[in-house]
């Protein structure tokens, strides 16, 4: 895509979240947004969602998806003052099912054997066909496989240099991951469920003012951070995970993950174990407002995320025949909304524990991706070559993946 005068619109369209920058005709960020992807009604998960469209309402999902594009694109124009025809280039980057959703494609392909898509995209799409109010076309990243997608694609492409073994995750709904060993790319995904971005959990909350998003022991007690340290209103994916970690260190969650009986606790820490009438649960924050609660049943879903990637993980270093302290550098990206310390990530277990200390966050990672294409010119040529080299790796429903999962589903 060669570069023109005007601003260039960079699109990351996830499963709960869509995520967009405005760039200047220097290739300057001038405004970023977020907002929920409103599929979400039909559907947490990209499963649900293909199974409606499968039984007829793929015009109504795909009519959601680009409504809430269509917003976000409005949100950053009113942030930098441009108008929509002062758009001259756009790129977008999604994992497989969101883009056959976006352009209303048959999704039986990416719901049964061979999961195939039925466009691999990598090329621009017309106004029309999008009907986002745009007089531009938007260059869609290419899809790899059914499971693997341009949002992976767009994750790698941001990296300014890869060498020697690297392990790349887009942490996400539908979890992608990318091993680079010995100059060739395995690639794959996990079906993580959206727990990571806080979604479906019962005091989760998007990234706002009042959103919890680390959790700390002191001095026997739990300490919470919020967004523009605003009173807590809910956790959002950071907050979660850095919740269940410390109440793992304080000794409240049980390795297998249940929340132990506060007479089993030693220290004043047990306070934060309540009962409900739904059952117990560890309570973070509680004013006149609000009661933020984390429940059982949102560790469960905690739980069943990070053993997802765990166990993608293993079986991808397994694939390879690598050990995890052969991994020189892991890069992190994706749903958190904040980045998480790494004594935060081993306590929850979402990682082998010998891989921990070579792990680096990138946030934002798919849309600097496409932030990246947009500012360089003959970028699709790279963007073509890059996804040429990656050669995906089924897991879904191998015996050797359901075997890793059930081994990481303990803390």
């Amino acid at each position: 895509m060669r570069r023109q005068k005007g601003f260039s619109l960079a699109l990351d369209l996830g499963t709960t979240t869509l995520a967009g920058a405005l760039l200047d005709a220097q290739g300057t960020v001038i405004a970023r947004a977020r907002r929920a992807n409103p599929q979400s009604r039909l559907g947490a998960d990209v499963i649900r969602r293909l199974e409606r469209a499968l039984q007829g309402e793929g015009a109504q999902l795909q009519k959601l998806l680009q409504g809430g594009i269509a917003a976000l694109v409005e949100e950053l124009l009113g942030r930098s003052g441009a108008g929509p025809g002062q758009i001259t280039t756009a790129a977008a980057a999604g994992n497989p099912a969101i883009i056959h959703l976006l352009l209303n494609l048959p999704v039986e392909g990416l719901l049964f054997p061979p999961h195939r898509p039925h466009e691999r995209a990598g090329e621009e799409i017309s106004p029309q066909r999008l009907a986002l109010g745009l007089s531009v076309p938007i260059y869609l990243f290419p899809l790899v496989s059914g499971y693997v997608g341009g949002d992976l694609v767009a994750f790698l492409y941001a990296q300014s240099s890869i060498s020697g073994t690297s392990l790349f995750i887009d942490v996400g709904t539908n979890a992608e991951l990318a091993l680079h060993h010995g100059g060739k790319w395995l690639v794959t995904s996990t079906a993580a469920g959206p727990a990571f971005e806080a979604a479906e959990i019962s005091c989760g909350m998007p990234v706002a003012g009042g959103a919890i998003s680390d959790v700390v022991i002191e001095d026997d007690r739990l300490r919470v951070q919020t967004i523009d340290a605003a009173p807590a209103r809910g956790v959002c994916g950071s907050g979660l995970a850095a919740a269940i970690a410390a109440a793992r260190e304080g000794g409240l969650i049980a390795r297998d993950g249940t929340l132990v009986d506060p007479l089993q606790v030693a220290s004043n820490l047990a306070r934060y174990l309540v009962e409900t009438e739904s059952g117990r649960a560890l309570r973070l924050y509680r004013d006149a407002r609000h009661d933020v609660l984390i429940t059982q049943d949102d560790i469960r879903a905690f739980q069943l995320a990070k053993a997802a990637i765990h166990a993608g993980i293993d079986c991808l270093l397994a694939r390879a025949g690598l050990g995890a302290r052969q991994v020189e550098e892991v890069v992190l990206t994706g749903a958190f909304g904040f980045s998480l310390s790494r004594a935060a990530l081993k306590k929850v277990a979402m990682l082998p524990e010998n891989m921990i200390d070579r792990v680096r966050f990138q946030p934002g990672g798919a849309l600097a991706g496409v932030v990246c294409f947009l500012a360089q010119d003959g970028a699709a040529k790279t963007v073509a070559a890059l996804t040429a080299g990656l050669k995906p790796f089924p897991l879904s429903g191998t015996q050797a993946f359901e075997k890793a999962f059930l081994n990481a589903l303990d803390f």
